[in-house]
Formats: C-alpha cells, structure tokens, sequence
C-alpha cells in the first residue's frame, strides 16, 4: 500500500501564491506517475497536472496555463504544487494521487480512474 498526505492548503488572497506538497509513504517503489487534482463543491474531480516520476516530464490541465508548477523531490519522496496567480475559481479541495502502471498513455494522465492511491486532500481557498 501507498500512503499519500498533502499539506500546505488554506487561505490565499487572489493574486497571491500557495505551495502544496505531498508526502508519500509505503510502498512507494513502483509509482510511475504522480498528479494533481482539485473538486470543487458541486463540480467533479479535475485534472490539474502531473509528473512522471523518474523522467521529470510534466503535463497540466489547459485550466491553468503557466501558472500552477508540479514538481517532486525524489530524496523526500515528495510531490510539490506550486500555486501562482491565485484566482477566486482556483478554490477547491486539492488531491495527490499515484499511479502505477508504466502503461498508461500520457492522454490518460488527466482521468482519475487511472489513478490507483489517493490523499484526503487539503482545502485552498482564494478570497477575492
């Protein structure tokens, strides 16, 4: 099993910035694909970005060109989210998930179904 917390959400103004991690642990060898999503209330789970563990290559959602950064820290077994340019609709529960499949295309990266461990998330709130 794959444990996956995040921290780092809260309260951002808009314009403001917020960096969120994601901390695995377990059996974390194996893991090919980390990404990021977000639900906000009464809306589905959306793609926000994710990174392939050992190559470093990142892909994000059309939603947030240029302004959200995934990255990871192989040493910490950590995955970062950094959160730029915050706007009131960035406001949503944000989720870490792993994938374990070397298989799956890069165009499946953004389904959550693919997705095979989950964290509970941590809030962001963008005030206006």
């Amino acid at each position: 099993q794959v444990q996956l917390v995040e921290s780092g959400g809260g309260l951002a103004q808009a314009g403001g910035s917020l960096r969120l991690s994601c901390a695995a642990s377990g059996r974390t060898f194996g893991i090919y694909t980390w990404g990021w999503f977000r639900q906000a209330p009464g809306k589905e789970r959306e793609f926000v970005a994710a990174i392939k563990w050992s190559a470093g290559t990142t892909y994000y959602s059309d939603s947030v060109p240029g302004r959200f950064t995934i990255s990871r820290d192989s040493a910490k077994n950590t995955v970062y989210l950094q959160l730029n340019s915050l706007k009131p609709e960035d406001t949503a529960v944000y989720y870490c998930a792993a994938l374990r499949s070397a298989y799956t295309r890069s165009s499946d990266y953004s389904k959550p179904e693919r997705y095979d461990y989950w964290g509970q998330g941590t809030q962001v709130t963008v005030s206006s």
